[in-house]
C-alpha cells in the first residue's frame, strides 16, 4: 500500500482516529478515577563493613559490602522482614502481601539500597517504611553475626529516613491518559487503513472506468433535495443540474461520426441511481431543444412515472401487448416537451415482453422520432432484461453509485453485457459524497454555481436614472407609418 492510499484512507476516514483517540481519552480518565491510589514512601540504606582500621581493610570491606548489596534488597522484598514489620506494627495483614509492596533498588556500583513502600494510606505508608528502616538493621545484625559471637563484619544504617508522601505515585493520570490517547489514536489510523484495504466498492473514477471498461462520463454530487424530488430544479442554479448538464455535453460528443440516439442506462445492482441517472440525463437534452423520448422498461419495479408524478396505469406493457399504440400512451414532462411512456400494468413475463418483436419494432419507431431515446432498464445482474435489452440500444450508460456498488458486482455487469454485444458508452459515478476524493475537482464548480445568483443592483442617482429612462423611452418609441400601421421600434 502506497503512502499516497494511507493519506487518502485518513482523509476519508478522519473520524476513526478522532473516535479512537476520544475514546481512549475518556476509558483512561474513568480508569484513574475508579482506581484506589497507592501513595508511595522512600527509605535508604547504607552498608558498611565494621573492620576497617587500615586503607587495605578499608578497601576490602567496601568490595565484601557491595558483594552483600544484591543479597540484602533480596531481604527487604522477603517475607521474613514483613512479617517483623508486620509484628511490630500489629497490621495485621498477609505477610505475603505485604512483602509484595516493599521493593528495594541496589544503586549500581554503590552500597546503598534504595526501598521504596507503596500503601493506599500516605500515612501508613510511612510507618511501614520506618518499621522496615529499624526491623532491617536488625534482620542483618543478626544474620552477621558470628556464632561465637563478637561483632558482626556488615552493618546495614538508615541514611534517608521516610517522609508521608503528599500525591499519590499511582495512578499518574497525565501520563496514564496521554498514553491511552495516543495509543488509540493509532489503532484508530491502522482500522481506518485496513477498512479501505477491505473496502470493496467503488470509489474512484479510475477504479469505475478500469471495471466497466469505458470512460466516466460523468459524476454526480450527492444532492439532498435530488434525493427526495428525484428531477433537478430548472428554475435555479444548483450543483446536480450542472452535473447532468456536463454529462449531457460529454454524450453529445461521445462518438461525432455515429452518434448514439437509443440509449439504455442501467446498473450492476439496484438502488444505485440509475432511474434517477435516466430521468435527468433525459431532461437535460429536451432542455436543449432536443426530441426527447424516456422510455420505462423496468416492468418488475418501475419507477419513471411515480417520480415524475405522471399516471402509472398505462404504459409499454400495453403497447407490447397490442392493446395500445405508443403515441396513445405518450405523456409529456415539463415545458421542453420531453415524452415519457411508463412502465404501465406489471405483466407476468416481463423478460419475454422486452425481447419481443414489438419491443423491437417499438425501439425503432421512436428512433426514427426522436433525438434521443432514453431507455431505464433493470439492473443487469438480478434479472436477464437489461443484457436483452442492451442489444436494441445504440449504447449503453452503467451507473455506479459511489461507495455502495462492489467491484467485482460491476466486472460482473460489464462482462454481461459485453457477452451479448452491447456497446458500453460510460460510467456515470453516481451519488458522491462531496467530501469524497472523486468530488475534489468539483469544489470550485460548487461555488461558482452558488455564485450565479441574480445580484442586487446598487441604488443609481435618481436625477441620473430618471433622464435615461426618458431616453430609453424615447429611443424606444414605435415608428408609425403615414396610414397609422404600427412598426418595429425605432431610434427617435
Amino acid at each position: 500500500m502506497e503512502l499516497k492510499d494511507v493519506f487518502a484512507a485518513l482523509r476519508t476516514n478522519w473520524w476513526m482516529p478522532l473516535v479512537g483517540a476520544l475514546l481512549g481519552a475518556c476509558a483512561s480518565v474513568a480508569y484513574c478515577l475508579t482506581t484506589t491510589p497507592v501513595y508511595s514512601a522512600e527509605t535508604q540504606f547504607f552498608i558498611a563493613s565494621t573492620e576497617t582500621s587500615t586503607s587495605s581493610e578499608a578497601f576490602q570491606g567496601g568490595q565484601f559490602s557491595q558483594q552483600r548489596v544484591a543479597s540484602y534488597a533480596q531481604l527487604l522484598s522477603g517475607e521474613e522482614l514483613a512479617g517483623r514489620v508486620n509484628d511490630r506494627l500489629g497490621l495485621d495483614e498477609d505477610v505475603e502481601e505485604l512483602a509484595a509492596r516493599i521493593t528495594a533498588i541496589p544503586v549500581a556500583d554503590t552500597v546503598l539500597i534504595n526501598v521504596i513502600v507503596d500503601d493506599p494510606s500516605p500515612q501508613q505508608a510511612r510507618q511501614i517504611a520506618e518499621a522496615v528502616g529499624d526491623e532491617f538493621t536488625v534482620l542483618v545484625t543478626d544474620l552477621e553475626t558470628p556464632n561465637g559471637g563478637g561483632q558482626a563484619p556488615v552493618k546495614a544504617t538508615v541514611t534517608e529516613d521516610p517522609k508521608e508522601p503528599t500525591s499519590p505515585s499511582w495512578p499518574d493520570i497525565p501520563r496514564i491518559v496521554a498514553i491511552a490517547t495516543l495509543g488509540c489514536l493509532v489503532l484508530g489510523a491502522a482500522a481506518a487503513v485496513l477498512r479501505r484495504q477491505l473496502d470493496r466498492t467503488v470509489k474512484s473514477a479510475d477504479t469505475a472506468s478500469g471495471l466497466g471498461g469505458a470512460p466516466v462520463v460523468g459524476t454526480v454530487l450527492r444532492d439532498t433535495t435530488l434525493g427526495l424530488r428525484h428531477v433537478y430544479d430548472q428554475r435555479s442554479p444548483n450543483r446536480a443540474a450542472e452535473d447532468y448538464r456536463q454529462l449531457r455535453t460529454a454524450l453529445q460528443f461521445l462518438s461525432v461520426d455515429n452518434p448514439p440516439r437509443v440509449i439504455m442506462v442501467t446498473s450492476a445492482m439496484p438502488t444505485e441511481g440509475k432511474t434517477t441517472v435516466a430521468i435527468n440525463l433525459a431532461v437535460a437534452l429536451a432542455e436543449s431543444g432536443r426530441q426527447v423520448t424516456l422510455l420505462d422498461a423496468d416492468l418488475r419495479r418501475p419507477r419513471v412515472a411515480g417520480y415524475l408524478g405522471l399516471v402509472g396505469g398505462v404504459g409499454l406493457t400495453n403497447v407490447l401487448a397490442g392493446s395500445a399504440e405508443a403515441a396513445e400512451v405518450e405523456q409529456v414532462f415539463g415545458t421542453e416537451g420531453l415524452k415519457v411512456i411508463g412502465a404501465g400494468p406489471t405483466p407476468p413475463n416481463p423478460n419475454e415482453l422486452l425481447s419481443s418483436r414489438q419491443m423491437f419494432s417499438l425501439v425503432d419507431q421512436l428512433r426514427e422520432s426522436n433525438d434521443f431515446v432514453l431507455i431505464d432498464a433493470p439492473p443487469v445482474l438480478p434479472v436477464a432484461d437489461a443484457a436483452g435489452l442492451g442489444v436494441l440500444a445504440d449504447g449503453v450508460l452503467v451507473s455506479v453509485r459511489h461507495g455502495h456498488t462492489r467491484k467485482d458486482q460491476l466486472q460482473q455487469a460489464t462482462a454481461t453485457l459485453e457477452r451479448v454485444g452491447a456497446r458500453i458508452l460510460g460510467v456515470v459515478l453516481n451519488i458522491v459524497p462531496l467530501s469524497a476524493r472523486a468530488a475534489q475537482a468539483y469544489g470550485y464548480g460548487t461555488d461558482y454555481v452558488q455564485d450565479a445568483q441574480p445580484r442586487t443592483r446598487k441604488r443609481a442617482d435618481p436625477h441620473r436614472s430618471s433622464s435615461r429612462s426618458a431616453a430609453r423611452s424615447q429611443a424606444l418609441t414605435p415608428v408609425t407609418d403615414p396610414e397609422g400601421r404600427r412598426g418595429r421600434p425605432g431610434r427617435a
